[in-house]
């Protein structure tokens, strides 16, 4: 049997400047202290605090690193939406990891930077020519 996901969970440092950060991107947050739930047509993206995830299990170790393993991907209505979504997050002072590009697979692609350092790409319907992927 393989598993079916459920959701995402994200762990965050400061649940009030990430659930910013993700009302700035569109989305109305199920929101606490230590835990927040975003709703998106494709499934749930939760968010727990560090002192909650502490608090079921005393030997976590936050993560390290300074290049996160991962990104958060979500879907715009629009090319310009990407464009305009990346320079209003840019404009509130987040991260710019990938300025708007028209990426090989047909998409308007972005990449920010949330609160914690985790990447949130942004993408356009493919509406572009698909292109072989740039490797090396």
């Amino acid at each position: 049997m393989v598993p079916s996901l459920i959701g995402t969970h994200i762990f965050v440092r400061d649940m009030v400047a990430s659930m910013a950060f993700y009302r700035l991107l569109g989305f109305e947050p199920d929101e606490t202290e230590h835990f927040s739930r975003i709703t998106t047509p494709g499934g749930n993206v939760e968010f727990g605090g560090y002192a909650l995830t502490r608090g079921y299990d005393p030997a976590f170790r936050e993560p390290s690193g300074s290049v996160p393993a991962c990104a958060l991907q979500f879907s715009l209505e629009s090319r310009d939406a990407v464009d305009a979504t990346h320079a209003r997050l840019v404009a509130a002072g987040y991260h710019s990891a990938l300025a708007p590009i028209d990426a090989f697979w047909g998409s308007r692609y972005a990449e920010i930077d949330d609160p914690d350092g985790n990447i949130v790409g942004l993408h356009s319907p493919r509406n572009g020519p698909v292109a072989r992927p740039p490797l090396g």
